[in-house]
């Protein structure tokens, strides 16, 4: 038994709205910070190389490659100082955070998040 949906005026108005909600809808930023994390999304569509990222200038993460559509999800625990020092979730919030790599062309990216 085949059963079929038949929209009436009014709902088909509403599904049409919905769709075109969904689909003009912004994607998310490409740094995204909550209290215990970070998430860096590589949202080109080219691999980015040596990828470094400063919390508040002074705590450091690294990754070698990032694929084009691919994301980094960091502890901010996991940020370290030159000596040493890692983030400390508990006593400091995240005011800055700075995204530095070479995409596969050899151009610079630079990406910057401000509380």
């Amino acid at each position: 038994m085949v059963h079929c949906l038949r929209l009436t005026g009014s709902w088909c108005t509403v599904v049409l709205i919905l769709i075109g909600v969904t689909a003009c809808r912004s994607s998310d930023p490409p740094i995204r910070v909550s209290r215990t994390a970070l998430i860096v999304e590589n949202q080109t569509r080219e691999e980015w190389h040596d990828v470094t990222v400063v919390v508040n200038g002074y705590y450091f993460g690294t990754s070698k490659t990032l694929a084009p559509g691919g994301r980094l999800d960091a502890s901010l625990g996991n940020f370290m100082t030159g000596l040493g020092h890692r983030f400390d979730t508990g006593r400091e919030r995240v005011r800055l955070v700075e995204v530095r790599a070479t995409d596969a062309s050899g151009r610079p990216v630079t990406l910057e998040w401000k509380r």
